[in-house]
């Protein structure tokens, strides 16, 4: 069976680019008088979304002014939003520029306007004009003839996971910055600590290092903070210890101690919030997950379960994503706990 062609307008809708003979043809219909096009949204306004002001335009005959320019303090979108329901407009179309759209959207569909976010790339497809002014017109004549695609945006407790999410990530990020400045301070000194353990983060290291910003310059001394478990001997270790103490260098490595001290307590912090986001999300009714990895001592008794990973959240975020999910993800092979937050949040 041959498969049917898609229309310019289908291919619009599901975001496919468009050939330049379809363009040009698209472009003569919207700039034409008569555009030979269905109304979809005859209530349409567009809105051109800017730092410090919004220029918005609505259908000719619904008043004097179509084109207005509104400021973007608080009460200028709501001075906005009451302008365009007293001229009986039900929809809006705008993008998403930057975040300046987010409190407009906020106050439209507060005040009960559908809105439409579009995405500039989706726009990019469509011949059209560019100025200031003649934005908003264009936004709301495609809208108007339903040729924009609105973005999705998930819920609002979905919204909020995912922020907290992407903050503990940027924390993470930076926390994992402070700890390779600490080797470059270390290195500077020719303390080759990074030789003898294979992590500064860990006890060990973290142990050594804030002894050093107190003074302790003492290989042997600083040999004895070896955790136990340590592969290292304490010789070893006072070996890599004998450095060049440079004063400007030890300065700055406790700068980036406390700063690393600092984005762990924010992490710490994240985790709390968002486990109770996450307690909040109604869940699918699901069991338990199974112990991943699960294994059993010769005697047939089960191991005990591994602690976190020190840059994961510090609580079962894996039942907990199990419940919300209604299936373990983690089963899936390459996807962990970490990576199944990320679908979850994205």
């Amino acid at each position: 069976m041959k498969k049917r062609r898609l229309s310019t307008f289908e291919r619009l809708q599901r975001g496919e680019p468009l050939r330049r003979n379809e363009r040009r043809e698209l472009q003569k219909q919207l700039e034409s008088c008569d555009p030979q096009l269905k109304i979809v949204h005859p209530d349409a306004a567009g809105i051109d979304v800017g730092h410090a002001s919004h220029f918005a335009s609505v259908p000719a005959g619904r008043e004097p002014q179509p084109v207005q320019e509104f400021g973007s303090w608080t009460s200028d979108l709501y001075r906005l939003a009451k302008w365009l329901k007293s001229c009986g407009i039900r929809t809006v179309a705008m993008q998403s520029t930057g975040v300046y759209w987010i409190a407009l959207q906020e106050v439209l569909e507060k005040e009960g306007l559908e809105v439409y976010l579009v995405n500039a790339r989706g726009t990019k497809n469509l011949p059209g004009r560019k100025s200031d002014v003649q934005e908003c017109q264009w936004l709301m004549k495609l809208h108007s003839y339903g040729l924009l695609r609105n973005s999705f945006r998930p819920p609002e407790q979905i919204q909020a996971v995912r922020a907290i999410w992407r903050q503990r990530r940027r924390l993470v990020e930076d926390a994992s910055r402070a700890i390779q400045q600490m080797q470059k301070a270390l290195t500077t000194m020719n303390v080759q600590l990074a030789n003898a353990i294979s992590d500064l983060s860990g006890v060990t290291g973290m142990a050594i290092v804030r002894a050093i910003v107190k003074g302790e310059r003492d290989p042997v001394v600083l040999a004895r903070l070896r955790d136990k478990r340590t592969r290292a001997s304490e010789e070893e270790m006072a070996h890599s210890l004998e450095g060049n103490w440079r004063t400007e260098v030890i300065f700055e490595l406790g700068q980036v101690v406390e700063s690393y001290d600092f984005h762990r307590q924010q992490i710490a912090a994240c985790d709390v919030e968002l486990q109770a986001r996450l307690a909040a999300l109604p869940g699918r009714g699901a069991g338990q997950p199974a112990d991943e990895g699960a294994t059993r001592e010769p005697n047939g008794a089960k191991k005990r379960a591994k602690k976190p990973r020190k840059n994961q959240p510090q609580f079962d975020l894996r039942t907990e994503l199990h419940r919300i999910c209604g299936v373990d993800l983690t089963r899936i092979d390459g996807i962990d706990v970490l990576t199944a937050q990320v679908i979850v949040s994205e």
